[in-house]
């Protein structure tokens, strides 16, 4: 009973303090940047599910972590790609408009393709599914925080200017529970598939930094938004995968749905942080 009122109480406060840092300046980006924005959500709602379907099906993990990792390809990054997203040399303001898009976007996307991609892993076994019940609980829990968050930082700019670091720093902590959480309440099918699990999504990782830059190139995109592109792809939302694992699940506790979300919360910054430097190295002055 806890977990079903802590993690979803949880993440609604993490995508609260997504909200909290924006304006509805980076909603109007979609106008003014259209070629940048239409390429980073087709990369992000299309091809990065394609390239999560293909390696997961390329090896031998469990039906259950094989839709894990699908889950996770779903979410769209939280906070913590703009953050690498500067530290790679990428346009934050991009970065951002994306990160705000997409997010209110996954609640029309992710309860749709999680529900076909549950029938695909599963089969026989999967759990009989409410999409639309999934949907609405993605709407409490993620749209209407952001839009909150939005809301006050506009009503009160000073008092958000004030407290945004605060409340970022809450966001934090909060993902290092629930990542071990999901991690401790799994942790034998933790140890018995790491080895195979984590290089997946560690090569999940490493393929969607370079395609993004690569894409963004290709379609004439300068080396920054090139960057954002490329880590907004590859830094998915963690906490949302975890959350919408425990839908799927409609039970108590953190299901093994989860595990890969969680041990991805690890993996990305192993990955991240030097292929977003590497790639600065190469891309960043173009």
């Amino acid at each position: 009973m806890l977990l079903e009122v802590a993690l979803p109480l949880a993440l609604a406060i993490i995508m609260f303090s997504l909200g909290f840092g924006l304006t509805f300046a980076d909603f109007g980006r979609v106008f003014s940047l259209p070629r940048a924005v239409i390429t980073g959500i087709l990369m992000q709602v299309i091809a990065l599910p394609v390239v999560a379907f293909v390696l997961v099906s390329l090896s031998d993990l469990p039906p259950g972590l094989a839709l894990g990792v699908m889950i996770l390809a779903f979410c769209p990054g939280g906070v913590t790609s703009s953050m690498l997203t500067k530290l790679a040399g990428g346009s934050v303001a991009l970065s951002i408009t994306l990160t705000a898009v997409i997010s209110l976007l996954s609640v029309l996307t992710v309860p749709v393709l999680v529900g076909w991609s549950t029938d695909h892993f599963l089969g026989s076994a999967a759990p009989e599914l409410n999409v639309t019940a999934i949907g609405m609980n993605m709407f409490v829990i993620t749209a209407v925080p952001v839009v909150i968050g939005v809301l006050l930082r506009f009503v009160a700019p000073g008092f958000a200017d004030r407290f945004e670091s605060k409340v970022s720093l809450v966001a934090l902590v909060l993902f290092v529970i629930i990542v071990a959480a999901a991690l401790t309440a799994n942790w034998t099918m933790f140890i018995s598939n790491v080895g195979t699990l984590a290089p997946i999504l560690m090569g999940l990782n490493a393929v969607l930094l370079v395609l993004g830059v690569a894409v963004a190139r290709l379609v004439g995109l300068s080396g920054a938004d090139g960057l954002c592109i490329s880590v907004e792809m590859a830094v998915q939302n963690a906490t949302l995968g975890i959350a919408v694992a425990g839908m799927v699940a409609a039970a108590a506790g953190i299901p093994e749905y989860a595990v890969p979300s969680a041990v991805y919360g690890i993996t990305m910054f192993v990955v991240t942080l030097p292929g977003v430097v590497v790639l600065r190295l190469i891309f960043g002055k173009t």
